[in-house]
Order: structure tokens, then sequence, then C-alpha cells
């Protein structure tokens, strides 16, 4: 069994900030390709394409899938939130930009830091942290106000959406801390997730009246093999590497660049509005997030 590590090395942060990077662009990519291609269908082909890189990968790997471990409990419920924080991520995009909901999603890292404690208890907030959760909630109030004044409903139900995004990948991660799912392979890990997603994620573009279109553009198909092969497949399972292998709160404050990544390719590509308040509150959520996951000198 591999051990943990206590911090992060050249290589994970490495990783961490290529996957940022693509993460960031990927927020731009749905919302751009939403035009053609409907939230939920696009969601659905994303999952089912990745699940099958992933059954073919761990084939040509030889990685163990199916044994019993006394996972199965906790990587349903894993792949449920998983799957909820994707449905509210591709709905919230035909409300909000793709920016505002990076940062909404992003807000992650402040519920692994609120939760986690209740199962692990050396991650109990102590001092400063207490400080960094009222600066991070202010922040994402402050934030959510612009959605709520004039004539802006929609964006405010995205970025609600977003949030509850966010909360549900926190949850994820804390599920996956704080349960057998802790010592079972990133594949497997990252399976769970994917497989409940791709089953259910058709039945309710279907329920949402969602038109399958199957004449896509150049544009669309890159999108979609960039979501499928990259976004839900490699970087991923990068990411569940990393969750078994270093600490999650620093991992988690880490990706906290993702939004500032989102935010230049929302502005450069999307023409998107990045307002002087959107920008106060990343800069006051990020460091009440740093804050949060700052550990007191023993």
């Amino acid at each position: 069994m591999t051990s943990r590590k206590a911090h992060l090395d050249l290589f994970a942060i490495s990783l961490l900030l290529a996957c940022c990077i693509f993460w960031g662009l990927q927020q731009v990519l749905i919302k751009a390709t939403i035009a053609e291609i409907a939230p939920m269908f696009q969601a659905s082909l994303r999952l089912l394409g990745a699940t099958a890189l992933l059954l073919l990968w761990c084939l040509w790997r030889g990685v163990p899938l199916f044994q019993r471990d006394g996972s199965l409990r906790a990587g349903l419920l894993a792949g449920a939130l998983f799957g909820g924080e994707f449905a509210c991520i591709y709905l919230g995009l035909q409300y909000t930009t793709a920016s505002r909901l990076t940062v909404f999603l992003y807000t992650s890292p402040f519920w692994v830091a609120v939760l986690l404690p209740w199962w692990v208890k050396s991650e109990r907030l102590r001092g400063l942290q207490w400080v960094g959760l009222l600066a991070a909630f202010v922040a994402v109030v402050f934030a959510l106000r612009e959605g709520f004044t004039g004539d802006h409903t929609a964006t405010a139900r995205g970025d609600l959406l977003a949030l509850v995004g966010g909360m549900l990948w926190g949850l994820t991660t804390v599920v996956i801390r704080a349960s057998s799912l802790a010592k079972v392979s990133a594949e497997k890990l990252l399976l769970y997730q994917l497989a409940v997603s791709a089953l259910t994620f058709p039945a309710l573009s279907l329920a949402l009246g969602e038109v399958w279109v199957w004449h896509f553009s150049s544009f669309a198909i890159t999108s979609l093999v960039l979501q499928t092969a990259i976004g839900a497949f490699a970087s991923y399972l990068a990411w569940m590497w990393m969750l078994g292998r270093y600490p999650a709160t620093k991992i988690s404050v880490f990706v906290f660049c993702t939004p500032l990544f989102a935010l230049l390719f929302g502005a450069l590509w999307l023409k998107e509005n990045v307002t002087p308040g959107l920008l106060a509150a990343l800069a006051m959520v990020a460091a009440g997030i740093v804050l949060v996951n700052r550990k007191p000198a023993a």
C-alpha cells in the first residue's frame, strides 16, 4: 500500500497546475458548446465516453475493479454526489457566465474544511481558521448579491446552482477521505463516480425534455473529445490518485487557482464581463480558504 505524504512535492504541484489550467478552460468549453448540444445530453456523452476510456485503461493496466472490498455503499454515495455536482455545473452554465460559475464552484475547499473535522478530528478548525471561514462566507454572499440586483434572476439561478455544485464536490471529497474509499485504487474510485453519473444522466436529459441532436460541428466534436479524454478521464484520474497520496486540504486549497484561469479564458474567448465585485469576492474567498486550511504550529 502506498504511504500518504504530508506535503505537496514538485510532481504533485505540476500535476495540479496542469489540471487547474484545463479545468478553467473546461467550463468555457461547456458554456460554448451548450448552444449546439443541450447541457445534460452533453454531460451524458462526456461521462459515457470517459467511463469507456477508464474501463479500457483498467483492462490494459490489469487494474481489478469488481472485487469485494466493502466500498460499494460509500462508492455509490460518492457517485451520486459527483453526479449532482456535474448536473449543477451543466445546468448552471445556461444561466450564468463560466467565470462566475467557477468562482462559486470552487468554494469546494470551504465545505471540505467545515465538514471533514466531523469525521477526521485532526482536521478541526482553530484560531485564524475561523476568521478565514467567516471571510469566505462573507465573500460568497457579496458575490451572490450581484446576481440578485436588477434584472439578473437567471444569473442568480446559475450562481446558486454553482454554489450547490461546490458543496457537492466538497461532500464528495469528505466521503472519500472519511470512508473505505480512501483505501481503494484511484481507478475504482473514479469508476464509482463516472458510472453512476453515466447511467443516470441520459434519463435526466430526457426528463428535462432535451433534444438529442447527433449532427455536431467540428468545434462541438473537439469540445466533447477534450471534455471526455482530458477532463472526465485523465484529469479526474490524476485528482483521485492525488487524493489517495497527499493531504486533501492542501490539494483543495491549491486548486483554487482554477477560477483565475476560468476568468481569463472566459474574458478572452467568450468576452464575459468580469466585474470588480467578482474579482474582489474571488480574492476574499481565496484568502479565506487559505486561512481555513492553515495549520497552526505544533
